[in-house]
């Protein structure tokens, strides 16, 4: 392929329905394997083990599509089926060793990814394993990243900044007394690209900066919100449970030991450029020879970071599209009903709850049949579709 034909390439964008169709389609996918671990998710079900099924779902369904073109199309998972349950905030995707188990009462955080010739829908959800309604802090911490995420898919539109969704999340959080996670970010998607420039920060700090930017049309977007009844500030605690690594295509360096450079060589074989889980890998030769890939910066670890046990986590992730007919929130799961201790009552949340997520253009187009969650305090508005 010429440099100009790979320029032609990454300038691919919402403007082509093609693009469109490829990520509506990843959307398709993922939204149905969200779905599906939901259902795998009972009392005593092995994490592992629904990871895994996650996983295999995504590169089945993908594996059906485009397989009789010309030129190959890439496809399959774009980021691994991660389970965190109670104070794990993210990326928990445990090895085919481990034996934890999901119990009565866990709040689940389930995130996944899906990609079409490298086009990306991700989802992130929160799940109570119990039946009935979920009450108390639970309750309000759920309904936090609900409204945050409805607020955000309001704000994240041609013209806004970056910087006001994080602010007006922040302010969301803090309206059922709870706060927004520290080191959360957002990122704009490319093809082939899950960490875009353009960057959403959860919690602005002098520690982390991000370059101020403008939302434009045609651009999509991976919208993360994780909140936390705890301090929000969570740590790593044992570099061991990470498995989720991304190869950071701009490094190079010569590996010493045998079984990095064997490691290496697979990976980047096999997942060039979307994360992966250190599952796909041989695993007693795969802890050997990760070490000296992350320690010389050619892969990028997904950390597995907690709260304080007794924290109570919820985590929501969609995708949208930036269409000139408004945003298009293309990945979502209807929430358990939620039963919040705290209602909000804040005038300028209200209004940013009332802006319209379609500009109403003339020939309109059709609205999407989708299973978004409704706007608003999560105040049981959401039935539940799965039965676990």
């Amino acid at each position: 392929m010429s440099d100009d034909e790979r320029g032609e390439e990454k300038e691919l964008d919402l403007s082509s329905p093609e693009v469109v169709t490829k990520y509506k389609s990843a959307a398709e996918i993922v939204n149905k394997a969200l779905q599906m671990v939901l259902s795998e998710c009972k009392p005593k079900a092995k994490i592992v083990d629904i990871c895994e099924k996650g996983d295999s779902y995504i590169r089945e369904q993908t594996g059906n599509m485009y397989k009789n073109v010309k030129k190959k199309i890439e496809r399959g998972v774009a980021f691994p089926t991660c389970l965190s349950v109670n104070n794990t905030v993210c990326h928990f995707s445990p090895l085919a060793s481990d034996e934890t188990i999901l119990e009565e009462g866990d709040i689940l955080k389930i995130d996944m990814g899906c990609h079409i010739d490298g086009f990306i829908a991700v989802v992130g959800h929160t799940h109570v394993l119990q039946e009935g309604p979920v009450t108390g802090r639970v309750a309000d911490v759920i309904a936090a990243a609900n409204t945050a995420a409805e607020v955000a898919l309001r704000l994240v539109k041609p013209g806004k900044k970056n910087q006001d969704v994080t602010k007006a999340i922040q302010d969301v959080a803090a309206a059922y007394d709870c706060k927004i996670v520290e080191g959360v970010l957002s990122h704009q998607l490319k093809q082939f690209v899950i960490d875009g420039n353009k960057v959403v920060l959860s919690v602005s700090n002098p520690e982390t900066r991000v370059d101020d930017a403008e939302f434009e049309e045609n651009e999509v977007y991976s919208i993360d919100i994780v909140t936390s009844t705890g301090d929000g500030k969570p740590k790593l605690l044992d570099e061991k449970q990470t498995t989720i690594y991304k190869r950071a295509v701009d490094k190079s360096y010569h590996l010493k030991m045998k079984a990095s450079r064997f490691i290496f060589s697979e990976i980047s074989q096999n997942f060039p450029i979307m994360p992966f889980s250190a599952r796909a890998l041989e695993e007693k030769r795969a802890r050997l020879g990760l070490v000296e890939c992350v320690n010389h910066e050619l892969l990028q670890p997904y950390p597995v970071l907690h709260e304080k046990p007794g924290d109570f986590v919820a985590h929501i992730k969609f995708t949208v599209l930036l269409m000139p007919n408004g945003s298009d929130r293309i990945t979502s799961h209807e929430l358990q009903e939620l039963q919040p201790t705290k209602t909000v009552d804040d005038p300028e949340i209200k209004g940013w709850l009332a802006l319209p997520v379609k500009t109403k253009k003339k020939g309109g187009g059709k609205k999407k049949k989708g299973k978004r969650v409704e706007k608003g305090e999560g105040e049981g508005e959401a039935e539940t579709t799965e039965e676990t």
